[in-house]
């Protein structure tokens, strides 16, 4: 399938964002399209994690934050009144820094959200249990050991295990705020591998300070400084010959 034939399922148009007076987003307008991994890389502080956070309004719970403009969702306004955020974040996953197991079983952890979000029975929970597993590559290793505390589990193993939380229940969206900051090297690459092939079905939205991560792992990247787009495209383009000289500067590493 070729970029053209993939539809958007992201759009943020004019979008700010304030913490109190404290303008954190700009005015961003971006687009990202479905089943693709789209990066978002900038400096510290640049508002990176802030518009991850706002896609599925996760800002809502600061009683300081402000927004003025709308990001939809599959054509959906998820800044809108009757916007219902149990199914909004059903629907849009996030994945964070650290891995957030929760200290429950391993069979649990996964089992949780299908137990509060859909009406199945007993084998039907095992078997969604065993396909999210086998998506992320922990079956095999774990198939013996579902009784086991998900707190026993490898950094690696619980953040595999946090992303199958997320896919048991079938969302969109997949968000990943520095999902590989906390891992080795090895554990990264795998990760990353995890990624490309979770994007057949998914579609992942990555924040990373790790530029080699970025132009290893996504389709799409976004260069974000002081609130602000500076630029988004493929991300082979971003690399080699972006358009703005801020975004080259970053790249290069004169600044950042």
């Amino acid at each position: 399938m070729s970029q053209a034939d993939l539809a958007e399922i992201i759009e943020v148009r004019d979008f700010h964002l304030y913490y109190g007076k404290f303008h954190a987003l700009e005015g961003i307008n971006m687009r990202i399209r479905e089943k693709e991994v789209t990066a978002i890389i900038g400096p510290s502080g640049c508002g990176k994690s802030t518009l991850l956070r706002s896609i599925n309004r996760m800002n809502d719970v600061n009683p300081e934050v402000r927004t003025e403009g709308q990001i939809f969702i599959n054509r959906v306004p998820a800044y809108d009144k009757k916007t219902d955020l149990v199914n909004l974040r059903k629907k849009v996953g996030m994945v964070f820094q650290r891995p957030n197991p929760f200290p429950l079983s391993v069979f649990e952890n996964v089992a949780f959200g299908l137990k509060l979000h859909m009406e199945l029975s007993k084998s039907q929970i095992k078997a969604k249990v065993e396909e999210s597993l086998e998506a992320v590559g922990l079956w095999q290793d774990l198939k013996d050991k579902l009784q086991l505390s998900a707190l026993a589990l490898s950094g690696e193993q619980q953040q595999r295990l946090c992303i199958a939380r997320l896919i048991a229940i079938s969302p969109d969206i997949l968000l990943m705020d520095e999902p590989c900051s906390a891992l080795d090297p090895a554990a990264t690459e795998r990760i990353e591998q995890l990624m490309r092939e979770l994007k057949r079905n998914y579609t992942i939205v990555i924040v990373t300070h790790n530029m080699a991560q970025a132009a290893r792992a996504s389709d799409e990247t976004a260069y974000f400084y002081l609130g602000k787009l500076i630029e988004m495209g493929p991300t082979e383009k971003i690399f080699t010959t972006p358009s703005c000289q801020e975004t080259e500067d970053y790249i290069t590493g004169r600044f950042g």
